[in-house]
């Protein structure tokens, strides 16, 4: 099993945690929502639990709760730019659908 990230994405997390002061690196899990059931959920962390399965590129960490990993293996996170908009990217092979806004998927 394994969660992966560009080095995009790698420079983006370390340029935000060196302007916090603060954090480890990112936490990535899934919660229960929208049209198809299940949402990305990400944000930056300041510690590690002990039940957390941790990944490593490119000098960043991400964390993963057990309970996220079965629908996230094989994902890699990107940092992309497309015209003015900039984020995250998931670029999970296990989704086998989106819902028409993009906030959620299923696997």
């Amino acid at each position: 099993m394994a969660v992966t990230l560009t080095e995009a994405a790698a420079r983006h997390v370390t340029r935000y945690i060196s302007k916090r002061g603060k954090g480890v690196g990112v936490r990535l899990g899934v919660k229960t929502t929208g049209c198809s059931g299940l949402a990305y959920k990400l944000e930056y962390a300041d510690e590690i639990a002990p039940e957390d399965v941790i990944f490593e590129g490119h000098g960043v960490k991400v964390l993963v709760d057990p309970k996220s990993l079965p629908y996230l293996d094989g994902t890699e996170l990107d940092f992309v730019r497309e015209g003015l908009n900039e984020g995250f990217k998931f670029r999970n092979p296990r989704e086998k659908d989106r819902c028409g806004c993009g906030e959620s998927f299923r696997v």
